[in-house]
């Protein structure tokens, strides 16, 4: 009830302000965009679009979190390697992830690779820098009873780094969720995409169609809430369950 409740404050609060200006043209209606979003899903280079973002997230999001993870790991069993990681991180993360898009499409080109790349590099820190906060938190006696017990280093990252830091891994993947989903629109609006939802949503937006662009904004953030709430929050929930069971939360 509170997420559909937050939903529909949303709602109510764009339809108001369109009746306010009560001009359809800077800001169409609820009802209308509705409408309009109905009848897109019968336009064959909508979906084709819808469909070609989420190919880009399904490429890079999964490598980001994966190197992200590996990494993060192996900073535990080095200290001098989370210090060198954790410097890289604090430098490269401040940098916001869209302006690497230049750089990358002198080197890559338009398209596909340069949109692929920005999503990895947006989404790497969050996942890095919750498993190495991860290993530098993990409890600090299963760890010497493991040393004393003669695990060696593989064996202290499979079976004490790992189970410890899965809580991390699955926050930092939300969080870095949050940024790949951020940085593809962006990334689709000028890295030269001919297709997308960040493409369609600037080339409604060059054309003055407001209604294209709310419909593009609705979509976008349907997709997000969808993948972060229904999938996402649901692994989270699967993998954590013994957290929730104990915390009184079915």
């Amino acid at each position: 009830m509170p997420y559909l409740a937050a939903i529909g404050s949303l709602l109510a609060l764009w339809q108001v302000w369109s009746w306010i200006l009560n001009k359809p043209f800077l800001l169409p209606g609820v009802p209308e965009v509705f409408e309009r979003l109905v009848k897109s899903f019968g336009d064959a280079d909508f979906m084709a679009g819808v469909k070609d973002s989420l190919i880009r997230l399904a490429l890079g999001y999964p490598i980001a979190c994966a190197l992200g993870a590996v990494l993060g790991l192996l900073a535990g069993i080095s200290r001098s390697f989370a210090v060198y990681l954790r410097s890289l991180i604090s430098i490269l993360q401040s940098i916001p992830p869209i302006t690497w898009v230049p750089f990358f499409v002198i080197l890559l080109g338009f398209g596909n690779a340069t949109i692929i790349t920005v999503i990895t590099i947006a989404s790497f820190f969050p996942m890095a820098l919750s498993m190495l906060n991860a290993t530098e938190g993990v409890n600090k006696t299963h760890l010497e009873l493991a040393r004393v017990l003669g695990a060696s280093k593989r064996q202290q990252l499979t079976k004490v780094f790992a189970p410890e830091s899965l809580p991390a891994f699955i926050t930092g993947a939300q969080v870095a969720f949050g940024n790949a989903w951020r940085s593809l629109i962006a990334a689709e609006m000028v890295g030269g995409a001919t297709s997308g939802l960040g493409y369609y949503s600037n080339w409604r937006s060059e054309v003055a169609d407001m209604g294209g662009v709310m419909l593009s904004i609705m979509v976008i953030g349907t997709i997000a809430a969808v993948l972060d709430h229904f999938v996402l929050e649901k692994l989270k929930r699967r993998l954590l369950r013994y957290r929730y069971v104990m915390g009184g939360d079915q």
